[in-house]
């Protein structure tokens, strides 16, 4: 009498394994793309929130430019942001901000 084996082959267990290293390849590209786009939207947010401060602080003084620290003196930034727009290249030449890409 033979016995009736449970269990995979061989033969699936490599098909299985080239599917999951298939759908691998297919899926790393496309989350690492997702991390730069996410990057990027972020960076320019920043970009609007810095610039949005420097306009009001500039209608509201008189002045012409400011810098990251004059706005976080002035209380229209605070530390983190400061630090987060430092540490993504946010610069303000004279009343416009811009970001280093």
């Amino acid at each position: 009498m033979q016995r009736k084996r449970s269990g995979f082959t061989l033969i699936e267990m490599t098909i299985v394994l080239f599917i999951i290293g298939l759908l691998i390849l297919i899926i790393a590209p496309n989350i690492s793309h997702q991390k730069d786009r996410a990057n990027s939207v972020h960076t320019g947010a920043m970009t609007t929130v810095v610039q949005t401060q420097l306009d009001t602080y500039l209608d509201s003084t008189d002045k012409k430019t400011a810098s990251l620290g004059e706005l976080q003196k002035a209380g229209y930034l605070t530390v983190k942001q400061v630090k987060i727009a430092n540490k993504e290249g946010i610069k303000i030449h004279g009343d416009e901000v811009k970001a280093n890409s």
